[in-house]
């Protein structure tokens, strides 16, 4: 079978939207299954119901890359968007056809075509998302380097370029999965400067001209068809073979931190997208509330959930009683301590359960319970200690998912490994309890302690919690109750007995 192109799409009759020639108005570092499916989506949606009329050039970050495939296919790739809305079943497929190239910088002819875009009329934005470890200043990295290894680096250079060009500033949109990422991405630059002796102007240009954003994006994206059968049958289907087919959730939300003014800027707002990517000047809210709802969530319950003898979160939404816990926590001690509208929050949780009903995604409980402990105490921490200090009283909830944390990681030990802590849930089978090993070394120590002994030890820990947990009154007690429940009743009885 053939492979994407303009070409095979009339051939095969394809009806959907299409936009074949477009000035290159974004340069966009990353090319992988993420930016695919969020980024390159919503501009291709900007050009279907805005007319912006735009492209976007990619850019691999590291060496091996997809640039000779993305370019073979002309920039097409095949996009399913897939999962649950409102309890209703989403399969979407749509051809993108807002990517006009990708560019290997580490070859010499690319790194220039790069740096003729740099300098183009025609770029407006420049997007990034260069995994977590992307954006670090390297010394290492030199003003001549062609190109230099990091992509602060390769941007330093690229804006450079630029002014010396005489060519306007542009809007750089950091994506990465870091906090701070605008502001870290920024202080990267300026060390450049400084460290490659450029001219004041250029700084000048940087801070003055150009608008360097940071950003947070909530999309979960597994990337690719692995069943061989139904890519074969998605192929048939199409009409077109497409190795580059990506597939992500239908959720998507993405939040620029920056000037409220770009909204009438970015083509977004005019292609009626303003509830799903929108520009506020603190994105901080927003981080919370993907935090604490929907990481918290996963957090909250998937531990009490696995020992309860559930094994995929789909399944956990099916269960009247752990969707109820799940919620009650949700609704009744995570939303209050949220400073954002609350008709926002709530309409927020709820797409959060759509989300984890995904008919098309096999989320495992165990993938989630990876470094429960340093996650328990960013995601649901906070919501904990918020709602004792709004309400002097203990969260019922967040305190029995404290005591499922502590009972994951205790129950029935059977040894310590490279691999991990070895424990065995109530239904019988062994697990591996995967985190720090100071972690995992602790619980062994305290292998042979009462419910009462290892909850003092566990609260008392500032080096998991940032604080002594036992201060706060009735904890310590009501931690134990709630242990010794979950392992002589189970923990679904005790989720169960706060419903």
């Amino acid at each position: 079978m053939k492979l994407l192109s303009y070409q095979m799409l009339k051939e095969t009759g394809y009806d959907g939207y299409i936009l074949e020639n477009a000035p290159e108005k974004v340069l966009q570092f990353g090319e992988g299954n993420f930016l695919r499916a969020f980024v390159d989506y919503w501009f291709d949606l900007a050009n279907e119901k805005a007319g912006w009329n735009g492209k976007c050039v990619l850019v691999q970050p590291i060496a091996p890359g997809l640039a000779k495939l993305i370019n073979k296919q002309e920039g097409l790739y095949t996009l399913c968007l897939r999962g649950s809305e409102k309890g209703r079943k989403v399969d979407d497929m749509r051809v993108i056809s807002s990517v006009s190239r990708c560019l290997n910088p580490y070859e010499a002819a690319d790194y220039e075509a790069m740096m003729e875009v740099a300098v183009s009329g025609d770029l407006e934005l420049i997007v990034s998302n260069t995994t977590e470890a992307g954006i670090t200043y390297d010394p290492a990295c030199q003003k001549d380097d062609c190109p230099p290894a990091g992509f602060p680096a390769k941007l330093t250079q690229v804006l450079y370029r630029r002014w010396k060009a005489g060519k306007p500033g542009v809007i750089v949109l950091a994506c990465e999965l870091i906090d701070n990422n605008g502001r870290k991405l920024l202080k990267c630059i300026d060390q450049y400067i400084a460290q490659w002796g450029l001219e004041d102007g250029f700084k000048q240009y940087v801070y003055q001209d150009c608008t360097v954003c940071g950003s947070l994006v909530d999309r979960i994206v597994p990337g690719r068809i692995r069943d061989p059968e139904e890519a074969a049958r998605l192929e048939e289907q199409h009409g077109y073979a497409d190795p580059l087919l990506d597939v992500g959730e239908c959720f998507g939300v993405w939040v620029i931190e920056g000037d409220e003014k770009l909204n009438d800027v970015l083509p977004f707002r005019k292609a009626g997208l303003e509830d799903k990517v929108f520009v506020i000047p603190d994105m901080s809210p927003y981080k919370k509330r993907k935090v604490r709802i929907l990481n918290g969530a996963h957090t909250g319950f998937v531990l009490a959930a696995y020992l309860a003898g559930q094994d995929i979160v789909r399944d956990c939404m099916n269960d009247e009683v752990i969707r109820g816990f799940m919620n009650k926590m949700l609704y009744e001690e995570v939303i209050p301590t949220l400073p954002l509208n609350k008709d926002d929050l709530m309409d927020f949780a709820a797409a959060v359960q759509d989300r984890f009903n995904n008919p098309f995604v096999n989320h495992e409980l165990m993938s989630i319970s990876l470094n429960s402990t340093s996650k328990w105490r960013a995601r649901n921490l906070p919501s904990f200690l918020g709602y004792w200090e709004e309400k002097n009283q203990l969260p019922p909830c967040l305190t029995l998912s404290l005591a499922a944390y502590i009972a994951f990681y205790s129950s029935d030990i059977q040894g310590l490994t490279d691999a991990g802590l070895v424990c065995k849930r109530p239904r019988g089978n062994e697990y591996t309890v995967s985190d720090d090993r100071w972690v995992l070394e602790f619980y062994y120590g305290h292998r042979n302690n009462s419910a009462r002994e290892l909850v003092k030890a566990v609260l008392s820990s500032e080096k998991m919690w940032g604080l002594d947990l036992t201060q706060i009154a009735g904890l310590e007690a009501l931690v134990t109750e709630n242990l010794e429940t979950i392992r002589t009743a189970g923990s679904y009885e005790a989720m169960k007995s706060l419903l």
